[in-house]
């Protein structure tokens, strides 16, 4: 069996972690699937042993899906940081790399942020944008809930955490299929990437975060280059989404033009892990049938 076959026939659970050497530093990822590339970007204390398997295997039927650690985040070295521009030149250098040409650019929460900036920055690498539970550029009208950042911050997650996070707590269904998620992403026993300390992700959300502007865009660079973008945008939420609710997108639906907004009933900050099926089937028909459009960016 050849390595592409074994690619393609993995499964999330089992798939070899592999990396790539750069000038200053290793990146960690993982390949699975055929299909054209897709380049996914992790949330706030995420690992690759963070996203569902069954999501990933479903996206796996579509996409050649990579997965990867940030730079110092789990099995990649180098000087870790939350900076959305350091997290979209990781990608932007994994892609590099691996000589991947143009991709759909995937992110979940700020993962999504870094997606954007990366289509805003180098439209040539990205054909689409998937933004799963993310937030546009700028202040926002609608703020995260007092309940994330009291639950985000603790050292270790437990089941009601995670409905809390990432599901709809309010809803039977919901909270079965977090406990369904939780037990498939528990599964994989081996070659895992390590947590990120408590220590580590503290010190990075002093030196990143803004409450008033988790995707910080002072002189609107980025909302106006993505508001004209060639690149197709599918911004996938929850209808409750406790981090960055999905209201803050529907403004935008006039203005940027490339932007669609799917809503998931009674779900959270992790559409993707409650319905990993349908999501990731949304997600290819988005590319599949969304083309980019030929319009040039304003210079500058």
């Amino acid at each position: 069996m050849t390595a592409r076959e074994n690619t393609a026939r993995a499964s999330a659970r089992d798939v070899p972690t592999r990396f790539v050497e750069l000038q200053d530093r290793r990146l960690a990822y993982r390949r699975i699937g055929t299909g054209p590339a897709l380049v996914l970007c992790l949330r706030f204390r995420g690992i690759m042993d963070d996203w569902d398997p069954a999501f990933l295997d479903a996206l796996a039927q579509c996409f050649t899906v990579y997965v990867f650690d940030y730079s110092g985040l789990g099995q990649s070295t180098g000087t870790p940081s939350y900076r959305r521009e350091d997290m979209a030149a990781d990608a932007a250098d994994l892609i590099d790399a691996l000589d991947l040409g143009t991709v759909a650019i995937g992110g979940w929460s700020i993962g999504g942020v870094a997606a954007q900036i990366l289509a805003a920055l180098h439209p040539g690498k990205v054909s689409h944008a998937i933004l799963i539970g993310s937030t546009p550029p700028g202040p926002q009208p609608h703020a995260a809930e007092p309940i994330f950042l009291q639950t985000a911050l603790k050292p270790h997650y437990t089941l009601e955490d995670e409905y809390i996070l990432f599901f709809e707590p309010n809803s039977a269904e919901s909270r079965a299929a977090a406990a369904a998620s939780h037990q498939r992403i528990a599964a994989r026993q081996a070659d895992r990437s390590p947590p990120i300390a408590e220590a580590t992700y503290l010190d990075l959300l002093k030196t990143s975060h803004d409450p008033k502007a988790v995707f910080p865009d002072p002189d609107g660079r980025y909302d106006a280059a993505l508001a004209v973008s060639p690149v197709p945008l599918l911004a996938l939420n929850g209808d409750h989404d406790v981090v960055f609710p999905v209201e803050n997108w529907y403004a935008l639906n006039r203005r940027w033009t490339s932007l669609t907004v799917l809503t998931f009933p009674q779900a959270g900050h992790g559409p993707q892990h409650q319905h990993p099926q349908l999501a990731a089937d949304a997600i290819a028909s988005f590319v599949r049938n969304t083309p980019r459009a030929n319009r040039q960016q304003p210079a500058g």
